[in-house]
């Protein structure tokens, strides 16, 4: 099976078990936690990045003071 068979199954059986005025608020639910992952997600990744260049910085300062006392 293709990617578009299968997302039509995926729909189907989710239409039988939930019924057809339950989908668009399971959908609405689904996006808005896809949402949610993706911006906690991103804010991780910012902080990361923000953590990584710090601890950088202070790894390179004490390499540079040894040099000049050289």
């Amino acid at each position: 099976m293709g990617k578009w068979e299968d997302m039509v199954v995926i729909l189907i059986i989710a239409l039988i078990v939930f019924g057809p005025k339950k989908l668009p608020d399971i959908g609405k639910s689904l996006g808005k936690g896809i949402a949610e992952f993706k911006k906690a997600s991103s804010e991780l990744a910012k902080s990361w990045d923000q953590e990584v260049e710090v601890e950088k910085k202070s790894a390179e300062r004490p390499a540079e003071k040894t040099e000049n006392q050289i």
